[in-house]
């Protein structure tokens, strides 16, 4: 079977949508739902700092909605926050420094708690980075299960935070590389140690922007949202595949 590259495709049903946020902003974004079958869980996906090149189109988020709809069942919603500009497009306002962002993280997770058809469940947080923060400030939703943190460098967020989530009892994981350039394995399990119920999975070899990891990545997000899909998942494909067009990205 044809390996599935980093630039491959799987099937999807894809549209794109329009966020619209509580101080009057569209906010561009695509939801990916599996192509013949209801999701069996539901990722709101907050790219890195916008500032730094961060999009919906980052790597790891762009891999996660071209192939877990797919392998795993899983629907992939990813938007660009206030400012932010990807090939998909521009969405209005400007970068605040995770202040207005709230509001986008806010009509990100109405959009999944209030969509109909299908109906989108499980729904849970994926933070990269900047989006880590603005998953701890803002994602603690009564509709969310809980947050996937890659590459936490908890500098927008705080004690305050973290006091919330574990007061919440929410599942939390944060996937720390062993070669952050922010927040290392054992600094970060000192910081979320705040969180009784928080996991810190250290992953060996990795750094800050996931580059050849994103594999071991997505199978670690998946065994938390959707337990009972087999990991790891398929590295092949045996049927139709497109190839994306990834000159435009950055990383």
């Amino acid at each position: 079977m044809p390996p599935i590259r980093a630039n491959s495709v799987l099937p999807a049903r894809r549209e794109p949508v329009t966020l619209h946020t509580a101080d009057g902003l569209s906010l561009v974004g695509e939801l990916a739902l599996p192509p013949d079958r209801d999701p069996v869980a539901t990722l709101v996906c907050l790219h890195p700092l916008p500032t730094h090149g961060g999009m919906m189109d980052s790597h790891v988020i762009r891999k996660a909605a071209f192939r877990l709809p797919a392998l795993a069942g899983i629907a992939v919603l990813r938007f660009n926050t206030r400012g932010t500009r990807s090939q998909q497009g521009t969405s209005e306002g400007a970068f605040d420094n995770a202040v207005g962002e709230r509001y986008d993280v806010a009509a990100a997770i109405e959009y999944a708690e209030f969509h109909e058809s299908p109906r989108l469940p499980r729904v849970w947080v994926l933070g990269w980075s900047f989006g880590t923060d603005l998953a701890l400030m803002y994602g603690l939703d009564p509709a969310v299960e809980g947050a996937v943190l890659l590459s936490p460098p908890l500098r927008f967020s705080g004690p305050e935070q973290l006091a919330a989530w574990a007061e919440s009892g929410k599942a939390l994981t944060a996937l720390v590389p062993e070669h952050d350039d922010y927040l290392r394995p054992a600094q970060a399990r000192e910081r979320f140690a705040a969180v009784p119920q928080a996991e810190v999975v250290g992953v060996d070899g990795a750094k800050h922007l996931w580059v050849g990891d994103a594999e071991k990545v997505l199978d670690l997000v998946v065994q938390r949202v959707a337990p009972e899909v087999d990991v790891p998942l398929p590295r092949q494909w045996d049927g139709p595949m497109e190839t994306a067009d990834t000159s435009a990205y950055a990383g």
